[in-house]
């Protein structure tokens, strides 16, 4: 694989293959073409950009169905570049946003990284953030189920953990821009990681967080995987669209996730060059940086939904009770 790119903030040296040069020889060209990437993969330009966030801000200003919602650059540029400049589809994510941020209160305020339960989550090593990026420019997500303590926290304490890291990366325009690989390892999962869940709010998080988060997610390489972890994942793929299920890979050894992942961006037990607890480190900078940040999205608020137009039917706005699941993940066994 090619190097992968250093972030401007990080302060360590790592290195990989003697082909990584020192953090200081590498910051002219630690992400290129970001602008060339904006006007190819997202349709941005200078006067579109200008153009679209006048005309959102207008929007919102008119719009009395939503309140205190945020109008800098950064906030109203993640739904822009998520759905390539398409206004109405980029203000219909907004309000779905804030729509499911009103459904799920328990997840989406007082999003704290100094909360007790989500900072010992993210020491833990649960989900980290690398401090490399791959060699397309895309930031790297980490996941080791067998760090998440499913005897001690809940299906809404690993909610909560997932959307400060989510809420902190998507005010970097870079990783707007470029977007996210996800690398996930099953190992260490039990009976517990899955049956914390209720169908049904899982099915509506996966459904409505693809539709509601303005993220570009470009891969998720996945390994151990058991068998009723495999179901949850297949489960998962029939809620979201054909392009994320295209996405999604699954290796049966290290070997093979490394040939589609950067190991230069993984922690050193997947082969990689970074120990974890420099990226555990690496990762509650990046929260306590945005942490007033995160905090202050509590003040937005969405009044009336009846602006939101349901992708299955035009006519109907959206519905808190829209998503039909039956069973229970708590007949699974992890083998």
């Amino acid at each position: 694989m090619t190097t992968a790119s250093v972030l401007l903030t990080v302060s360590t040296t790592w290195t990989a293959n003697n082909d990584v040069c020192e953090k200081d020889e590498r910051v002219g060209r630690s992400i290129r073409n970001t602008a060339a990437v904006a006007a190819r993969e997202l349709r941005e330009t200078p006067a579109t950009k200008e153009q679209a966030i006048r005309i959102m801000r207008d929007w919102i200003q008119k719009n009395n169905d939503i309140k205190n919602v945020r109008q800098d650059e950064s906030f109203l540029l993640r739904f822009l570049r998520h759905k390539k400049y398409s206004v109405p589809m980029a203000q219909q994510t907004l309000l779905k946003y804030l729509n499911l941020r009103k459904f799920y209160p328990n997840i989406f305020t007082k999003m704290d990284c100094e909360d007790p339960k989500i900072k010992e989550i993210l020491s833990n090593g649960y989900i980290v953030v690398s401090p490399l990026r791959d060699s397309k420019g895309r930031r790297v997500i980490v996941y080791n189920m067998g760090k998440f303590d499913a005897t001690k926290f809940g299906c809404w304490d690993m909610c909560r953990a997932h959307i400060v890291v989510y809420e902190t990366l998507m005010e970097d325009p870079t990783d707007q821009i470029f977007g996210f690989t996800h690398v996930g390892d099953g190992n260490g999962s039990t009976t517990a990681h899955v049956t914390t869940w209720n169908p049904i709010d899982f099915a509506r998080l996966i459904k409505w967080g693809e539709q509601s988060i303005p993220m570009r997610h470009k891969e998720f390489q996945l390994i151990n995987v058991p068998v009723a972890l495999k179901y949850i994942i297949d489960f998962a793929k029939s809620k979201v669209s054909t392009k994320m299920n295209e996405r999604l890979h699954i290796h049966s050894n290290i070997k093979n996730l490394q040939n589609e992942v950067d190991v230069s961006c993984l922690p050193t037990n997947y082969g990689g060059h970074i120990p974890l607890q420099d990226m555990i480190k690496y990762t509650r900078d990046l929260m306590m940086e945005k942490r007033q940040t995160l905090l202050a999205l509590d003040e937005m608020e969405i009044l009336n939904a009846s602006g939101i137009i349901s992708s299955r039917n035009p006519s109907k706005i959206i519905k808190g009770d829209n998503v039909s699941v039956e069973g229970s993940f708590r007949k699974l066994e992890i083998d």
